[in-house]
């Protein structure tokens, strides 16, 4: 009995030992073999071992550190797929950072050899992460918008970035050639049947991953500042409880969809599957949390780039 303790106990003490020299000293591997006079597999298990038994606890001390600790407590919470969370600036509301954390994962899809079909939403921050991409050359992908690409004037959507990517990115791309918003339910009805429309209405349900923003409808609504809803329609779309809209389409706290007003008259897309592929919303800030809190827990989106504080009021708020 005592022997078999000693070698346990001295096992911890070698697990100590080779623990030590990994992380405090930065050893490699194989210099901790050579110094301990074992294989390189004997060290490797000795650095695990000193890990799982608590003999060594590492500490991150950088700001990083604390979004990779939210963005994991955020995929927990709300059972989401992809999570990404990047350091809030103290003195502004800045979304570069959300916007250069999406332009990342966007390339990193984009770079795979395997052909994908990327959706893509509309928004400030789609459009601030597209304008980081690097030039690429990906003729193997499918690149679709979820939305239509014509204003209420007639002129090209500002923030509807399915052009800009094309240039990029150099993919196949598929604009939807309609307005954003209908006349009428029977207009979007008429467009949405068009030969021409179908096959890309079919392609976006087959996304393999898809990035949107989400918009707040407070007074600064994206839908009314640019133009696409009336004022007296966005009073009655926050009467009937909507808070935030994904491509068009109105949702309440509850994530449910608001029953008639613009939402019969969107001509956008409906979102792919979240349970055959990713749906990754980019979206930070106070005005918008209402929105995000009803995206994760209804699971309209089931991934999320945001920031530190806002992935803390999502904690706190859910």
């Amino acid at each position: 009995m005592n022997s078999r303790q000693d070698s346990g106990s001295n096992r911890l003490d070698d697990a100590a030992r080779a623990g030590w020299l990994y992380y405090v000293a930065g050893n490699t591997q194989d210099q901790i073999a050579s110094s301990l006079g074992i294989s390189r597999q004997t060290a490797q298990r000795l650095v695990s071992l000193a890990v799982s038994e608590g003999l060594i606890k590492v500490r991150v001390d950088h700001p990083i550190a604390n979004c990779l600790d939210l963005a994991a407590r955020l995929k927990s919470r709300f059972a989401l797929d992809l999570v990404e969370v990047v350091p809030s600036d103290p003195a502004s509301s800045s979304i570069i950072g959300v916007a250069v954390a999406a332009a990342a994962e966007i390339e990193r899809r984009l770079r795979s050899p395997t052909p994908i079909v990327m959706a893509i939403g509309t928004g400030r921050t789609l459009k601030a992460a597209i304008e980081q991409l690097p030039p690429m050359e990906c003729p193997q992908h499918k690149v679709v918008s979820l939305t239509g690409n014509i204003s209420p004037d007639g002129s090209a959507a500002f923030y509807n970035v399915i052009f800009t990517m094309a240039d990029r990115v150099k993919a196949r791309s598929f604009p939807m050639p309609l307005p954003v918003i209908a006349s009428s339910p029977a207009e979007r009805e008429m467009l949405l049947s068009q030969p021409m429309i179908q096959p890309t209405l079919a392609l976006a349900a087959e996304a393999d991953v898809t990035f949107v923003g989400i918009g707040d409808l407070g007074p600064k609504a994206p839908l009314y500042e640019d133009g696409f809803i009336s004022e007296s329609e966005l009073k009655a779309l926050q009467k009937a409880g909507g808070v935030a809209e994904i491509v068009g389409w109105v949702f309440d706290r509850e994530g449910r969809m608001i029953e008639g007003i613009t939402n019969d008259r969107v001509s956008s897309a409906s979102l792919p599957s979240r349970e055959k592929s990713l749906v990754i919303a980019l979206a930070m800030g106070e005005r918008k949390l209402p929105g995000i809190l009803a995206a994760v827990n209804r699971r309209l989106v089931n991934g999320l780039i945001t920031d530190e504080r806002t992935a803390a009021a999502l904690l706190a708020a859910g």
